[in-house]
């Protein structure tokens, strides 16, 4: 008896000191007086007992700047998930030390102190990286006296636990760590709100998104739980749960999983495969807001994108922010800082000449919906746009359903609402008219103060002096003149001042002499280099070895056109090569490579994946065929023309080159543009080319996606050969699922499989004025408006058609 009562009292004891077990030391436990000096690599960091996270500093891109925090130590992407020195990053040299007095202390070079570990009650006796992502302090009690999961950030992690008074701030931005303009809450009745912080102030606007769990009257306690299995939720009165994040979440085993507070305001859960070898991505489960470019519903605050800016929601459900095209941004290293108009608002004794200096630029579908001043009803078009045009305060006008609402500057709330039809017209200057501002003379007279210097010094020379002086501005004015002649002949040849003009010399040294080739197209081969803009950045180079001969004027048209396009799916031009035989063009180098590989290779993309990879192409098309200033046909869309970014967003390349392709030379060889299996049948027939065309190309590319297979396939038997065929016999016998046989996530996605393989057959249709516009076919993607039951896209099918084919 007397042994059974002391195993008693020993495994009581043992229970009652559990909770501080949990803080025992380890091997991997930070001791006193431990250092870790920023850009040292000698020792780089404080590694949790399971090497899965990981405590130090991390380079801000190629600064010397160095960010303390924590991150995913065993993926390629060292995903930041806490940060002490957002606002003020360490230069090289900084270092941090565990202190037993005073915990964790940054010391600058210049020996400037901050306590990271602030506020901290007691002596430190070491420092622990769990495995949880938390990094704790504790006493010799091994009780924790602090920890990083009390000062969270913009992420939250599996396993922890939050009440009334939770926060967390975003960045300033993708790349800046500094506070950012959005905040996420909890109150205390358990809901959750998203605003806007008016920096560089404290003031919060009101909630711009509020997500409320449940209506429970008796409710008296709530916490945030976000536990290991990667599920975010409240807990209700101590027991009752409601889940908050919906979707397939991977198991923890397998995945890791964080929730982070993005730049632009969304709050994600993500998640990614922690094998092999960490690679991979993070990909979004869920998100709030559903569409943050329609969860503004105050007039405080500029929205989600900034002042006189559109929020258009991105495949990803992010806000794609632009400029409309008559504004430009305040500063391009902060997208927030919003947009300034190209004309200056005037309403003194030059308003009468606004008419001679102003126009209004239509674009449909946009507005800013706080920005109103004045309703005009009933009124039309024209009216709405003269009475905008003629009235020195209004900077926009919306015309919709027979009103007319005049805008102010600033424009706030801007976004894309394809739900109504409406058009806005917005005031830009003409041309390329110079609107004289108050300072606008300072310039001349500045200069002719110096030239009067120049004279006065010149006069008052000695005779030597004189001379020498005489040749010295001679030679200067020389080089100046044949400075400012290079520079307007080049600049003539891009005409478009985002894009900068490369020597053949330059991009023969960027790419080591046009060695390493990315691929082969219609327009000629693709080379991967790099060049310094600022910094290294990988550039693809296509040579145009295949244009139309004596096409000086049209390359030049081209390259203008193709650089005055901006839409986030569509592969952007840096520059271009225009030297005598030598026609260049300089594009962004996307690390994924073509769609192609990820339909026809081995490693496939998810079904969710492939859907936003389809809408993402149709937007950018849309914006090709409607939204540039020139439209564009792209004659020639094919998965060998989609590229994806590292976050397998869809970029359209070849666009606005078809004009340049010699008719012999094409894909083809025959005296069309395209590809067979892509090509429209009005190219065979002789008839007028439209935009419809690039409509077909992308219903075959819509099949592509959704089956993962070629549009031509011998080998899958004649019933199968032609996808356009058998995508369509599937249909009308109820048999789509064998379009997808070996995707269980499509398959039980049946409604958007069959939305999306019903668009694709009214894309193929063989008589072009059946085949919806782009804008149409976005629209019956993203589910807005309804597809009806196509007809039969080839009436007129022969025994040949396998044949022609191919």
């Amino acid at each position: 008896m007397a042994k059974v009562s002391l195993l008693h009292h020993f495994l009581l004891i043992c229970f009652l000191l559990l909770p501080n077990f949990a803080w025992s030391q380890t091997k991997n436990d930070v001791k006193i007086d431990s250092l870790l000096i920023a850009g040292d690599d000698k020792v780089s960091a404080w590694i949790s007992p399971s090497g899965d996270f990981a405590f130090g500093f991390q380079q801000l891109g190629n600064e010397d700047q160095f960010l303390v925090s924590i991150w995913y130590n065993k993926i390629s992407e060292k995903t930041i998930v806490w940060y002490a020195n957002g606002d003020n990053p360490a230069p090289k040299g900084s270092r941090i030390e565990l202190a037993a007095d005073r915990g964790l202390v940054l010391t600058s070079p210049e020996q400037q102190e901050i306590l990271i570990s602030d506020p901290l009650i007691g002596t430190v006796a070491y420092g622990s990286m769990k495995d949880t992502g938390n990094f704790v302090l504790v006493n010799k009690n091994s009780e924790s006296l602090w920890q990083s999961f009390n000062q969270s950030k913009d992420t939250i992690l599996p396993s922890q636990e939050f009440v009334e008074g939770f926060k967390l701030s975003s960045r300033r931005s993708e790349t800046n760590s500094s506070r950012g303009r959005f905040l996420l809450r909890m109150f205390q009745n358990g809901n959750i709100g998203i605003a806007t912080v008016n920096l560089p102030s404290e003031h919060i606007n009101e909630n711009f998104y509020l997500l409320r769990s449940f209506d429970q009257l008796n409710a008296t306690n709530y916490q945030l739980k976000f536990n290991e299995s990667g599920q975010i939720f409240h807990l209700v009165n101590n027991s009752q749960e409601v889940v908050l994040s919906k979707g397939e979440i991977g198991s923890s085993t397998r995945f890791y999983h964080r929730a982070t507070l993005n730049f632009d305001g969304v709050f994600t859960l993500y998640q990614h495969p922690k094998e092999p070898k960490g690679n991979g991505v993070w990909s979004a489960v869920w998100s709030i807001p559903d569409n943050i470019c329609y969860s503004f519903p105050t007039e405080r605050g500029s929205g989600v994108c900034g002042y006189n800016r559109i929020c258009r929601l991105s495949i990803d459900k992010r806000p794609d922010c632009q400029c409309p095209r008559a504004f430009s941004l305040v500063d391009p290293e902060d997208d927030y800082k919003g947009c300034i108009p190209d004309f200056m608002q005037d309403c003194g004794d030059n308003q009468d000449n606004a008419g001679n200096q102003l126009e209004m630029e239509t674009v449909t579908n946009i507005d800013w919906p706080t920005s109103d001043y004045e309703l005009l009803q009933p009124f039309d078009e024209e009216k709405c746009k003269n009475a905008c045009l003629n009235d020195c305060i209004c900077a926009v006008s919306v015309f919709r359903e027979n009103s007319c609402w005049k805008k102010k500057l600033p424009l706030s709330n801007g976004r894309v609402d394809n739900r109504v039809n409406s058009k806005a017209f917005i005031k830009r200057r003409k041309g390329n008219i110079a609107v004289e501002g108050p300072n606008s003379r300072e310039p001349k007279k500045k200069n002719q103060d110096t030239i009067i210097l120049i004279i006065s010094v010149f006069l008052g020379s000695s005779v030597f002096v004189n001379c020498l002086l005489l040749g010295v501005l001679s030679l200067g004015f020389l080089l100046v003149y044949r400075n400012k002649t290079s520079t307007f002949d080049r600049n003539e040849s891009s005409m478009d001042q985002n894009l900068r003009y490369f020597s053949y010399k330059e991009l023969s040294k960027a790419t080591e002499g046009f060695k390493e080739e990315l691929g082969r197209g219609a327009f000629g081969i693709v080379y991967k280099g790099i060049v310094e803009i600022g910094k290294p950045i990988p550039i693809a180079v296509k040579k145009l070895d295949r244009i139309i001969q004596d096409g000086e004027e049209e390359f030049k048209t081209e390259v203008n056109v193709i650089g005055q396009t901006h839409h986030k799916n569509l592969v952007r031009l840096l520059g271009f090569c225009d030297e005598g035989p030598h026609r260049l063009l300089v594009y962004e180098f996307l690390n994924n490579g073509t769609l192609a590989s990820f339909l026809f290779g081995d490693l496939k993309l998810t079904w969710n994946q492939r859907t936003q990879v389809a809408l993402g192409i149709a937007r950018g098309l849309l914006y090709l065929h409607n939204e540039c200033s020139t439209q564009i046909i792209h004659c020639d869309i094919k998965p060998q023309n989609i590229l994806l970014d590292n976050q397998y967003d869809p970029r359209i390349s070849d666009f606005g080159l078809a004009k340049l392709l010699r008719m012999d030379q094409s894909e083809t060889q025959t005296a069309i543009r395209g590809t067979k299996g892509y090509v429209a049948p009005e190219w065979f027939r002789n008839m007028a080319i439209t935009v419809k065309a690039d409509v077909y190309s992308f219903g075959v590319l819509l099949l592509e996606i959704i089956c993962c297979r070629r549009n031509v396939d011998i080998e899958a038997g004649e019933d199968k050969a032609i996808l356009t065929y058998w995508a369509y016999d599937c249909y009308q016998e109820g048999t789509i699922y064998q379009l997808v046989e070996n995707d269980s996530d499509a398959i039980s996605d049946r409604k958007k499989l069959e939305r999306f393989l019903m668009v694709a057959i009214w894309c193929i249709q063989e008589d072009p004025s059946l085949r919806p516009t782009m804008k149409k076919i976005v629209l019956m993607l993203e589910e807005i408006v309804e597809v009806p039951s196509p007809p039969c896209p080839n009436p007129f099918r022969t025994e040949n058609s396998l044949l022609d084919a191919v």
